[in-house]
């Protein structure tokens, strides 16, 4: 029996989409913090109205880059969750490559950061997903 991936292995996976992200926008993720969890806090679950914590992939948290002020220092650091069981989970059931799962995850979570719209993210991952593939010679 295989072992599913691990905190430290999703994590290493997380690290490995971001540095996959097109630079346009992993140039302004140099401040962002990824964390993994198996599951979202109780808090999470309760403010978010989730029936199961499996309900929830990720988590931004911290101040769109639109919404920033001087006043905003001092603040947390922006961060991304990513939570491992749910993310396992949702694997499983679509057969799709874990790497893509992980990827789609943290384009969405930091399009919240920017503030971008559902298009804006979808042509990220497409351009995310062109640029992994292969040149022609």
């Amino acid at each position: 029996m295989i072992a599913p991936p691990s905190l430290d292995d999703l994590e290493q996976i997380a690290r490995d989409g971001l540095a996959a992200l097109p630079e346009r926008l992993r140039q302004f993720t140099k401040d962002l913090v990824v964390h993994v969890t198996d599951f979202p806090d109780d808090d999470v679950v309760v403010e978010m109205e989730l029936e199961s914590p499996f309900d929830l992939l990720g988590l931004y948290q911290g101040i769109a880059l639109g919404d920033k002020t001087i006043e905003a220092s001092g603040t947390l650091p922006d961060m991304v969750f990513l939570y491992r069981r749910p993310i396992l989970d949702y694997w499983c059931e679509t057969g799709e490559d874990l790497g893509h799962v992980v990827r789609h995850v943290l384009i969405h979570e930091i399009g919240h950061h920017f503030g971008f719209s559902d298009e804006d993210m979808e042509a990220l991952e497409a351009e995310a997903e062109a640029d992994e593939r292969p040149k022609q010679a």
